[in-house]
Order: structure tokens, then C-alpha cells, then sequence
């Protein structure tokens, strides 16, 4: 639909290509010949052509009229609107539990029994979430909230498809900032990854408590309360894991359909954290003020050089090269801020070198540098002389 709109492609295609590896990962598995519609399914998602990827899933159909993946696929690809794409889903629920109680009476046969449990798991797991993300694009949140929550509990090792970072967003959309916090206190650890979603909700929390009252000219007065100094640190915390946000959320570049794919702590994070999430900072009165008055401090704080980092790993200068993989051409992609030196210490390092390059110069050519400066003094003293 933004290519029709647009006349853009939206996603690269190394995004699209990512998906199509994470398709065959998770939907499929080494005993798909034992059943014909996973066999057409497989062949599907190896397919590069869309209308041929869609015949196939029909094909799984006539053949399986509960193959669930073959509804995931038409969701995705044949659905052009969410309606569509939630009533398919729902259909792919449907027999992606029943598949799944199948597997689970059967996984200690053998293990490729196993390895089907897994793969069968791994449909259910994806369909719920894909089903709550449909209910939170149509305005059922709380729906949303519940499936996530159920899937968090019933499926907790699943934490790489990301299910509590859906949750924040949803639980930001409710306003139940206390539930909020309380997901932030079991993920936001220190033995755990961080993301863009964790570090700037946290920010946005403690921001929450200060910003209707905050005035930059009244603290530079009286100087931070307690709760600005941790509302301030947790900004500068949030923007040197991904110092690409504050742009996006401020509005001084423009934002664009994230990819399908992000990486972490790079722009691609950056778009995608502030596609979803730009609308709770403006419903937080002075939110963005707050951030508009800290965050380039971050960069004051950071020890130099940048191969230091002060709380997070240093950046990584590897993350602009796969940005404009995932991101297309027409987005100008944000790169790290570079640390500018003071003027003082360039002019210092300067006049340095150039007189340890006369001193140099004139102990190996003590006449030469003898006439060069009898003639600079002469053409000084005429100068002078002239003024």
C-alpha cells in the first residue's frame, strides 16, 4: 500500500531477503515430507515471486485445509488490509493449535518429533503475536495487551521475538504507566540486552515525573532537583545507546516506514522506535522539551576517543554500513555524531607543530633557514614600516 501511495519501494532488498531466511527458519523443519502441504509450503517460502509464494499456499490448502502456515502467508502477503489480514490470522490460529496439541502427544517418539514440536511452536507463538499486533492496529489494546501477556508467560523463552517491547507500547498507548514500569523492572537489567524501546521508555518514565514543571532558565538558577538529575541521566543513558532517536522524536528529520528489520543501536532502530513511540513523548506535556534541552550533553560526557564508551559498550562503527543495507535509498542515514575539540587545543596542536618543524629545519639547515628568516624579518619590518 506505500508503493501504490508513493510510487516507493519501502523495503530494500536485503530486508525482504532477511525475512525470507526468517520464514524458512521458523516455519519450517526436517519433516516436512512427512506431510504434503508443509512439503508446498517449504518450496513456498524458498518462492521469490509474490504471486507464485500465494498460488502455493493454495495449493497447500486443497491439499490441508488446516495448514497454518499457508494462512500466515496469504495474511501476509495477499491481505491488504488488517481486517483481512486478522481474519486469516485467525484461521491459522485455529489450526496451528491443533497441529501443536498433535505434536506436543507425539514429541518423545523420536527427534524429529522434536524438531516438529519446535516448528509447530514456533507458528503458534508467531500467529498470536501477529494476531495482537492486529488488535493494537485496531484499537483493541487491552486485546492486544492480554494475548502478550499470555504469550510471555506461556512461552517465556521466546524473548527474541521481542513480545515485551509490543507490550510497552501497548501498555504507553493505555497509559498504565505503573505497568509500565514494572515490565522495565524484570527486562531493563543488567544481565539483559538493552534496546532503544527499553532505554528511552525508561527515560520517558522518570522524564514524566519533572517535565510539565521544567524550565531551563529556573534550573540553571537554582540548579536540578534529584528527580531532574535522574530524569537528565537517564536521557543522556537513552541517547548513548542510540543517539539517532532524539532527531526522529524531535521532528528535525523526517521519519519514514520503518524496515522490517532493525539494528540495534543503529538509525534503522532509531525510525522504528520513533514511528511507535513518538506520540507518548507528545502526550507527556514538556516531555520533549525536557529532551530537547539534555540530550546533546551526552556527547559532553562521553570519554574521548569514541573507542570508549561510559555506560553501554562503545559504538560500533560497523552500524552505518548495514543501515543503508536495511534502509532505502531515498532516506539519508544518520550517522554517529562526531566529538568536536575545542578550537584552543587545534590552534595549540598547530603552532606546536610548526615549531618543532622550523627547529627541525633549522638544525639541519642552519644557513638556508638563516637567509628565510632574515627575509621574513625584512618584509615584516616593511610591513610594519607601510602600516
Amino acid at each position: 500500500r506505500y508503493t501504490w501511495v508513493t510510487g516507493k519501494e519501502p523495503l530494500t532488498y536485503y530486508d525482504m531477503n532477511l525475512s525470507a531466511q526468517d520464514h524458512q527458519t521458523f516455519f519450517t523443519c526436517d519433516t516436512d515430507f512427512l506431510r504434503p502441504s508443509d512439503t508446498v509450503m517449504q518450496k513456498a517460502w524458498r518462492e521469490r515471486n509474490p504471486p507464485a509464494r500465494i498460488k502455493a499456499a493454495y495449493q497447500a490448502l486443497e491439499l490441508n485445509n488446516d495448514c497454518a502456515t499457508a494462512y500466515v502467508l496469504l495474511a501476509e502477503e495477499e491481505a491488504t488490509t488488517i481486517v483481512d489480514a486478522e481474519r486469516l490470522f485467525k484461521q491459522a490460529l485455529k489450526a496451528g493449535e491443533t497441529i501443536y496439541r498433535r505434536s506436543q502427544q507425539c514429541q518423545h517418539q523420536s527427534p524429529q518429533h522434536e524438531a516438529q514440536l519446535r516448528r509447530d511452536t514456533n507458528v503458534l507463538v508467531y500467529i498470536k503475536r501477529r494476531l495482537a499486533m492486529c488488535a493494537r492496529k485496531l484499537g483493541r489494546i487491552r486485546e492486544a495487551v492480554k494475548i502478550m501477556r499470555d504469550l510471555m508467560k506461556e512461552f517465556p523463552p521466546l524473548t527474541m521475538l521481542n513480545i515485551h517491547e509490543n507490550l510497552l507500547e501497548s501498555l504507553l498507548e493505555l497509559q498504565a504507566y505503573a505497568d509500565v514500569q514494572a515490565v522495565l523492572a524484570k527486562y531493563d537489567d543488567i544481565s539483559l540486552p538493552k534496546s532503544a524501546a527499553i532505554c528511552y521508555t525508561a527515560a520517558l518514565l522518570k522524564t514524566r515525573t519533572v517535565s510539565d514543571k521544567f524550565s531551563p532558565e529556573t534550573a540553571s538558577r537554582r540548579g536540578l532537583s534529584t528527580a531532574e538529575i535522574n530524569a537528565v541521566e537517564a536521557i543522556h543513558r537513552a541517547v548513548e545507546f542510540n543517539p539517532h532517536v532524539p532527531k526522529y522524536l524531535l521532528e528535525m528529520k523526517s521519519l519514514i516506514l520503518p524496515p522490517e528489520h532493525i539494528l540495534k543501536r543503529g538509525d534503522s532502530e532509531a525510525i522504528a522506535y520513533a514511528f511507535f513511540h513518538l506520540q507518548h513523548w507528545k502526550r507527556i506535556e514538556g516531555a520533549l522539551n525536557l529532551l530537547q534541552c539534555t540530550w546533546e550533553g551526552t556527547f559532553r560526557m562521553i570519554p574521548y576517543p569514541l573507542e570508549k564508551g561510559h555506560l553501554f559498550y562503545p559504538y560500533p562503527s560497523c552500524t552505518e554500513t548495514a543501515d543503508r543495507e536495511l534502509l532505502p535509498t531515498f532516506h539519508h542515514v544518520s550517522v554517529y555524531p562526531k566529538k568536536e575539540l575545542p578550537f584552543f587545543i587545534h590552534f595549540t596542536a598547530g603552532l606546536c607543530s610548526s615549531t618543532a618543524m622550523i627547529a627541525l629545519l633549522t638544525h639541519q639547515f642552519p644557513e638556508i633557514m638563516g637567509v628565510f628568516a632574515k627575509a621574513v624579518s625584512m618584509i615584516s619590518r616593511t610591513c610594519v614600516e607601510y602600516l
